[in-house]
């Protein structure tokens, strides 16, 4: 039976389609719409998870993630 693991995913437009990025292990996919590029994503994700060995796995997953807003002066 697999495991399941919550990961983050941000997604932001970029010209015609989105970009979707998984900080927790620097991997990233894109789409035509939102819900494409998570799916994307989730596709990209599984993959590296099938074939990466434990080591990979390791020195590239960030146990922890932070996401925050800034304020910073402009100008």
């Amino acid at each position: 039976m697999k495991q399941s693991v919550q990961l983050t995913a941000i997604i932001e437009r970029e010209d015609d389609g989105y970009v979707a990025l998984c900080p927790e292990v620097d991997i990233a996919s894109q789409g035509e719409s939102v819900e494409h590029a998570r799916r994307n994503l989730i596709e990209a994700l599984e993959l590296f998870f099938e074939t990466a060995s434990p080591a990979e796995i390791h020195d590239r997953l960030h146990a922890e993630v932070f996401i925050t807003r800034l304020e910073v002066a402009v100008g």
